[in-house]
């Protein structure tokens, strides 16, 4: 047995007999190539303070199972809310289903770790809950206090503890207790009948203690106070094909989108993705390396281990410009021939799991910031992004900007408002013409969809120069 923290959620000794469970599991994939008992509770509590009130205080707690036999390329998969051997045995036979007569090896169980990259602490223990409500109030009279031109401000504050058990068919059970913390500040400022809005925020997984600080939120008010009086004077964009310079941190996002998604192993195996059978092959410019890596501490989109009891790994999937790696789940892995890379999550015990990304970022080069921008003749730079879409197939994509600049001979001029960034993520990555030396994460506030699941991510990359991306505004 081994325990990735000292977790308090302990099924096996409230709800199920382990050895009794360890029987109806090993039935139920008796045959089978693959397969879990995942059980989870979760607890998570939100505040919202919006219009100079409280307009939302809530308290959310779930907990189920779901048991999973896998034999190729078909799972069966059951989930149920009551935990309880009722409900596994009437779960057992549902995921039975999958494997038939059987015949399949029951794959090695993941190695074991004694990694702790979070604390097990509850993050919603510890601070009074009028504190949390004093704090938002707070943060609106001090946003309403910095600037005459603010008419609204929304705050809200949220926490949550997932706790997770995996039992295996030999035995094998894994737990992990997994914070998450999260505050974000929205600011609309006005000018001459024109408003236009700002939002800055952050977290991980860590405790409240520090989002709290007064020197932490303080410092997002100013900057989405900031970002609202920039796009008060915003221009509208132009519109054509242009060189673009991304800045550090956030903007990662095109590069989880665009790129990312598609190096995932499902969509390789499958070959639906713009990068399928490329293994091996120059797909960007040279001095570009990606990782996916789930190993950094209390950053949002780490893992001590996956959604199938695999530890997270620091994994490499392009070195200097060359494709080396996809990221894998255990199904996937096994079908391509390849390793777990850690990456098999799913969003709840009512989700089957799936190759997805976890903090996913491009490491810097040894350029300039400032020099980067210097040689950018007629362009944008695009500091903040919105939402954004991408199709897998062909790896195009469209992001809206949130923060931009118009720049000329090396000069940065008026902010743009309504700018769009359109290419595809093959293309962009060949294109990309310089890498500076300041690669930042993103502040923690990334969340990722894909078939309907969302799981929490993180992002980041240093100012990248980009050549000929079409820029979707107004017309020149």
């Amino acid at each position: 047995m081994t325990s990735a923290n000292a977790s308090r959620f302990r099924p096996f000794e409230t709800m199920l007999d382990q050895d009794r469970a360890l029987q109806i599991l090993s039935d139920a994939t008796r045959g089978a190539d693959d397969g879990e008992l995942f059980l989870e509770r979760k607890r998570g509590e939100m505040f919202a303070f919006d219009d100079g009130q409280l307009k939302t205080a809530s308290y959310d707690a779930s907990e189920g199972f779901g048991l999973r036999a896998v034999r190729g390329e078909t799972a069966g998969y059951a989930h149920a809310t009551e935990i309880s051997e009722q409900a596994l045995t009437r779960a057992a036979k549902t995921a039975r289903l999958a494997v038939g007569a059987g015949g399949g090896t029951l794959s090695p169980a993941p190695a074991r770790t004694n990694a702790k990259l979070y604390s097990d602490m509850d993050p919603m223990e510890g601070i009074a809950f009028a504190a949390k409500v004093d704090t938002l109030r707070e943060i609106d009279a001090f946003a309403r206090a910095l600037d005459s031109r603010v008419v609204q401000v929304s705050a809200s504050l949220a926490a949550s503890q997932q706790e997770v058990a995996i039992l295996r068919p030999d035995g094998t059970l894994v737990t992990d207790d997994r914070p998450m913390t999260r505050i974000n500040v929205s600011v609309i400022a006005e000018k001459d009948g024109r408003r236009e809005s700002g939002t800055a925020g952050g977290g991980g997984r860590t405790m409240l203690d520090g989002l709290l600080e007064p020197t932490h939120w303080q410092g997002l008010v100013r900057e989405a106070l900031r970002i609202a009086l920039v796009n008060l004077d915003a221009e509208p964009a132009p519109a054509g094909v242009m060189d673009v310079v991304l800045g550090p941190g956030w903007p990662g996002i095109l590069l989880h989108e665009a790129i990312g998604h598609g190096l995932e192993g499902d969509f390789n195996r499958k070959k639906t993705s713009a990068f399928a059978g490329l293994m091996g092959q120059q797909i960007a410019a040279k001095g570009v390396t990606v990782l996916d890596d789930g190993t950094i501490p209390d950053r949002r989109g780490s893992l001590t281990v996956d959604d199938e009891g695999t530890p997270s790994r620091k994994n490499v999937l392009i070195e200097d410009g060359v494709l080396v790696g996809y990221m894998q789940d255990r199904q996937n892995a096994r079908l391509m021939g390849r390793e777990p890379t850690g990456n098999g999550r799913r969003e709840s015990y009512a989700h089957t799991p799936m190759p997805r990304m976890t903090n996913t970022y491009l490491l810097g080069g040894d350029a300039e910031p400032e020099a980067i921008l210097r040689d950018l003749k007629d362009g944008i730079y695009a500091v903040g992004f919105g939402g954004g879409q991408v199709d897998i197939t062909n790896g195009k994509f469209v992001f809206s900007c949130t923060e931009a600049y118009r720049v000329r001979n090396g000069k940065i001029g008026a902010p743009v408002k309504g700018a769009t960034l359109i290419g595809d993520g093959a293309t962009a990555l060949k294109h990309i013409q310089a890498i500076g030396n300041d690669m930042a994460l993103d502040p923690g506030m990334g969340n990722c969809g894909k078939a309907g699941q969302w799981v929490p991510v993180g992002v980041g990359q240093p100012t990248l120069k980009i050549g000929g991306l079409t820029v979707g505004g107004s017309a020149t």
